[in-house]
């Protein structure tokens, strides 16, 4: 009999409906207004976009064209051509590419770096419409590099550039910390 009245009267349709009502009305929204408001802050270590760090003196990319990048990729998304200088007798980079829609964002290509010339920046909020739009080239990155730093709110200091317990006069290639200004 007291199902057949819960039947008759809808009564656990109310209250569904009384519920949807109460969280509509006076529960707090989770969404966030993400680009406008609500911006995250990567943690410590995050691997974002990539980006060739540029030379302050000649403007040009600082990487040697070792080729340790190529070789550690597992997912095999680089791409470095690069050209001898007779005079000089050291590599110059004249092509360099990432397709990031096949990088798996280990960050490998970081860590090996022996001139720390590649990084990973912060930037998580990228994408495109066509696949050239996420196929970098060396003046992509370059220009990746520049937006970074120049967007940096803190010092922006890669943690292979000065490991943890390393003396300075150890270290393979110069440290630095850039400021973005």
């Amino acid at each position: 009999m007291a199902g057949l009245i819960q039947k008759i009267l809808f009564l656990e349709i109310l209250k569904g409906l009384a519920l949807t009502l109460k969280k509509m009305l006076f529960a707090r929204p989770v969404t966030i207004q993400y680009p406008e408001k609500d911006r995250l802050i990567p943690a410590p270590g995050f691997r974002g976009r990539h980006a060739l760090v540029r030379d302050e003196n000649t403007g040009d990319t600082i990487c040697v064209a070792c080729l340790r990048c190529v070789k550690v990729c597992p997912s095999l998304c680089i791409n470095v051509e690069y050209e001898v200088d007779k005079e000089v007798g050291k590599r110059k980079v004249t092509k360099y590419e990432i397709d990031v829609l096949r990088c798996v964002f280990c960050g490998y290509c970081e860590e090996v770096c022996p001139v720390n010339a590649l990084v990973l920046t912060e930037f998580y909020d990228y994408g495109g419409t066509t696949r050239e739009d996420l196929f970098f080239d060396k003046e992509k990155l370059l220009k990746n590099w520049d937006e970074f730093i120049v967007t940096q709110k803190r010092p922006y200091l890669n943690p292979f550039w000065k490991p943890r317990g390393v003396p300075d006069k150890l270290l393979p290639a110069r440290k630095r910390q850039f400021t973005g200004v």
